[in-house]
């Protein structure tokens, strides 16, 4: 995977929207305004995912390409080195894992709009 696949799977997302608010390199994608990834184009390929907290730290412990999240909340986030040791699928799961969780928590006003997109 590279930064233009990972940057399409992401945009294939139902309301997503992407955008540089911390600086020129940060790329984010949102859902409804909410942030569910994001990578530096400037570093080695990663992606910073939300993550359930006890799934967090099952992914830690059984992928060596599996970080704490990088200048995120350790308990909610996971960098994930893209290197090749997994497969683009995995990275897809765990992409729509992070996108399900935000809108999971979305208003309902906001997943009723989402719903018409």
């Amino acid at each position: 995977m590279n930064i233009e696949e990972l940057r399409e799977y992401c945009l294939s997302r139902k309301g997503t929207t992407e955008d540089f608010p911390f600086d020129e390199t940060t790329l984010v994608f949102k859902v409804m305004g909410k942030m569910y990834a994001l990578t530096d184009l400037e570093s080695e390929l990663s992606v910073n995912l939300k993550c359930d907290p006890d799934k967090a730290i099952e992914l830690r412990e059984q992928y060596a390409c599996v970080l704490p999240g990088y200048h995120m909340s350790k308990v909610h986030w996971n960098t994930i080195r893209i290197d090749g040791s997994v497969s683009d699928e995995q990275i897809h799961e765990w992409i729509d894992h992070s996108y399900d969780l935000v809108v999971s928590k979305l208003t309902k006003k906001q997943k009723t709009e989402l719903e018409k997109l």
